[in-house]
């Protein structure tokens, strides 16, 4: 992928013979004053391990009066160390920890749980820490203001290690990957490591990734254009060289890593059905000089044997799934008898096309029946619902179409793989059409809950999935993330669920009488909590009402919300949930968006149009008939961007030569869809390369 051409039972990680490593502590908590009635429960849970390394989940409930901030403090007992903390700020001194409050979960009410997690890694043993101290107070589990309690080891109990993978166990290892990353548009960009855009990866670079909670790295790779002629295929030292730094970089920052033949799969690989022969040869020739180079590289290092296997020439995709069991049993014997760390290292097999269906995987299946090799792997790739991954056909929405989608596939992967002991990776995941270049494809509300959605039914179906980023995601220069509630819901999602609702945005008139709004909230497990604007705590039953799962905010909260209703965002407010995320919830001022007359060529056509504070959703367009116009015939919804793209700078919108292109000669009836509910119908009249435009 890249933005340049898109389109028996199994082991359990971190389980003792069945048994949760949980720790229940109980304490007693000052606030504030010796007189204050105070108490906490903590529950800590490895709930993965792997070869030095853990996840632990840690939740805190407050059993006395309500308290806003907290410090949670432990001393580890065998030198583990946290690398990454999300729902928390996490500081250590040595083996002394302390965990802060976010500024979206600060406050505990009476008997309300707070909860955070993080990746650490150890050596040795990972027992669980012996006591906790809540604000500087012991727990003991008892309500009182007793300042200085003592912990009964009745109901402190230290925890037992867990169990460490045994060296070969796949399950173990593909689970000890997750959460993985792909440094895309990179070293598979054509013809070399900068020409899509992003810069020289640096070591530092791959050090921030590990750090943000990444385990492993997904490097694809072109080698079409850094290698020389029949019949040896010599790759060129210095781009090998430089492959082997990033590997190497890659390793020693403790990240699994992952190499591949990339755009290989479509430049040339793909003509193996009429030319065996020549494709083979290249083939092998230039595994056998990479299984060469990396033979004695950690277990660490995983190979790919192509990236999304695509072929011509053949009768269907039945047949394209013999010739790409041809080539994945090439690669793997050759790869096992170049001997080495290469006869256990794990080796990934893709799909045709990397896809999650059936009959594809059942093909791979046959694959893996017949090499009966205990080091295997299978990949898929994932990148949503189509019509939602590219806004089509009214696609606008995290919906049902969507869910069942992602539910199907991993069910799919699951029952073909995993429950049989072959682990599989979801070697590339996002959304087509999410890019930080082309804004507004996506709504942020919508695709929040399609990546929570993702982590959850990847944890639950023990899949490891690696995040396809080519620089919509970690802007590489500044060493930060583009949206940062977008990673730490993608960080919370590895251990637990986080709530949502129907949208994150209420559309508020820019005049005329305000009232109360609703929106239904999407619990995913946890209850709610409180509403926030800022640092202030909204008050239940005046500024808001929660019924079941309905969240209504009242009219005077969403007048003082709105402010002087100057259009665009007011206000944004956070709802906090007993686990997860906050969900943000902005107060948008608005008026009716209008458009005027135009004229133009099928080059690009420009509607002027007053966007007064509203986001365009989609666009429809049809003939007279009624029948759809335009690129994509089977549906009115055109496709976002590659039909028509908003300029809300500009106050534009503009209708692409690729729609023109598909439209007949006459009149063409366009209704704009916007955020708030607003619709504008606009109609065009198309002769040759003419154009005239003008509203309804």
């Amino acid at each position: 992928m890249s933005s340049q051409n898109r389109r028996r039972p199994p082991w359990r990680a971190g389980l003792v013979a069945g048994a949760v490593a949980a720790l229940m502590m109980a304490g007693t908590m000052v606030t504030g004053s010796a007189q204050a009635a105070a108490g906490c429960r903590v529950a800590y849970e490895v709930s993965s391990q792997w070869p030095g390394g853990f996840t632990a989940n840690v939740n805190v409930t407050n059993l006395g009066d309500p308290i806003n901030g907290w410090d949670l403090a432990w001393t580890f007992p065998s030198g583990q160390r946290v690398t990454h903390a999300w729902n928390a700020t996490v500081a250590a001194s040595g083996d002394q920890v302390t965990a802060t409050n976010m500024s979206y979960n600060a406050a505990v009410g009476t008997n309300a749980t707070v909860s955070f997690g993080f990746n650490g890694s150890w050596t040795g043993s990972n027992p669980a820490p012996a006591s906790f101290t809540l604000n500087g107070v012991a727990c003991t589990g008892n309500v009182g203001p007793s300042p200085t309690p003592t912990v009964s080891p009745t109901t402190s109990p230290t925890v037992s290690p867990t169990v460490t993978p045994p060296p070969g166990n796949r399950m173990a290892m593909v689970a000890a990957m997750q959460p993985g990353w792909n440094l895309g548009n990179t070293l598979d960009a054509i013809p070399d490591e900068t020409a899509w855009g992003n810069p020289l990866t640096t070591r530092e670079m791959l050090r921030h990734v590990r750090s943000q909670g990444y385990k492993s790295i997904r490097l694809p790779i072109t080698w079409s254009n850094h290698h020389g002629p029949a019949p040896d295929y010599t790759i060129d030292p210095a781009w090998l060289n430089r492959v082997r730094e990033i590997v190497d970089w890659s390793l020693a920052e403790d990240l699994y890593v992952m190499i591949n033949l990339h755009h290989d799969s479509w430049q040339w690989i793909n003509a193996y059905p009429t030319d065996r022969t020549n494709v083979m040869s290249r083939y092998q020739a230039l595994w056998s000089q990479l299984a060469d180079t990396f033979r004695d590289h950690s277990s660490k290092l995983v190979f790919e044997s192509i990236n999304e296997p695509q072929f011509a020439g053949t009768a269907g995709d039945a047949e394209s799934d013999q010739v790409l069991h041809e080539l994945n049993l090439a690669f793997v014997r050759l790869v096992r008898q170049s001997g080495g760390n290469n006869a256990t290292r794990l080796l990934v097999l893709p799909t045709l096309h990397t896809s999650g269906e059936q009959a594809r995987m059942d093909a791979l299946l046959a694959t893996f029946d017949e090499l009966d090799d205990p080091h295997l792997v299978a990949t898929i790739h994932f990148y949503g619902w189509w019509p939602f991954s590219v806004n089509i056909a009214g696609g606008t929405r995290y919906d049902s179409n969507v869910e069942q989608d992602i539910i199907g596939t991993f069910d799919r992967a699951y029952n073909t793989f995993v429950s049989r002991d072959i682990p599989v990776i979801i070697g590339e995941w996002a959304l087509l059409s999410y890019d930080y270049t082309r804004p507004g494809i996506i709504q942020r509300g919508e695709l929040l809950k399609f990546f929570e959605a993702v982590g959850h039914h990847a944890r639950t179906r023990k899949l490891t999935t690696m995040l396809w980023d080519a620089g919509s995601f970690l802007h590489r220069p500044e060493l930060r993330w583009r949206d940062q509630g977008i990673h730490e819901l993608m960080m919370a999602s590895l251990t637990n669920r986080s709530a949502t609702a129907s949208t994150d945005q209420i559309y508020v008139p820019r005049t005329g009488g305000i009232t109360s709004r609703s929106l239904t909230l999407n619990l995913n497990g946890a209850s709610f909590q409180s509403l926030w604007h800022g640092s202030t705590r909204l008050t239940n039953g005046t500024d808001y009402t929660v019924s079941g799962s309905t969240l209504t905010l009242t009219r005077t909260a969403v007048t003082r919300l709105a402010g002087n209703r100057a259009t665009g965002v007011n206000a944004t407010i956070e709802a906090r949930f007993s686990q997860g995320v906050p969900w943000r919830i902005s107060i948008i001022s608005y008026d009716p968006p209008t458009q005027t007359a135009a004229t133009g060529t099928t080059s690009g056509f420009t509607i002027p149009t007053q966007f007064r504070g509203d986001q365009l959703a989609t666009m429809e367009a049809e003939y007279a008939d009624g029948s759809p116009a335009g690129p994509a015939n089977w549906t009115t919804y055109k496709e976002f961007w590659s039909s028509f793209r908003p300029d809300y700078s500009a106050n534009t919108v503009l209708l692409t030569p690729e729609f023109f292109a598909e439209v007949n000669d006459g009149t063409v009836t366009l209704t704009f869809h916007f955020w708030s509910g607003a619709q504008i119908t606009y109609r065009l009249t198309k002769s040759g390369s003419s154009i005239t435009g003008s509203p309804a």
